[in-house]
């Protein structure tokens, strides 16, 4: 059962100057409600923090305990970011998770909580999820 309290903070070392921090998460595990079989994907996590930012053994070991939960894709993203939330009150916070092919169809979810400061950078990251079968840079075939 996933458990918020396994997520632990630290204080943020620069709270005077907004910045993003980017943590991508490629080992996602939970289990389709309806079918019992395993999904696999990947969480992108970009927030600006507050006081406090997100203590990374921590962070795995929560996503962790995702692993054996029967849970939608759009149920994931919503718990993951409702307890990040709580647990160190960004300023501004995105979740998405993108899931491996299931039937031909791969999912992305986002969720964004607060505001982006318009002084604040902002991430080019997080877009560089691609299947192997989208990569041009490979051979027909793979």
């Amino acid at each position: 059962m996933p458990d918020r309290d396994l997520l632990k903070c630290f204080d943020n070392p620069n709270p005077g100057r907004p910045f993003v921090i980017e943590h991508i998460s490629d080992e996602f595990t939970s289990v389709c409600p309806e079918t019992g079989h395993p999904d696999f994907g990947s969480v992108i996590l970009q927030y600006i923090p507050r006081d406090a930012c997100i203590e990374l053994k921590s962070l795995k070991l929560y996503y962790q305990s995702f692993r054996n939960e029967g849970i939608y894709y759009e149920a994931v993203t919503n718990k993951i970011a409702e307890d990040l939330d709580r647990s160190m009150d960004p300023i501004w916070m995105q979740i998405v998770t993108e899931w491996k092919g299931r039937g031909g169809i791969r999912s992305r979810i986002t969720v964004e909580l607060g505001r982006h400061p318009d002084d604040a950078p902002r991430s080019t990251g997080g877009d560089d999820f691609e299947d192997e079968e989208d990569d041009d840079r490979l051979p027909p075939g793979y």
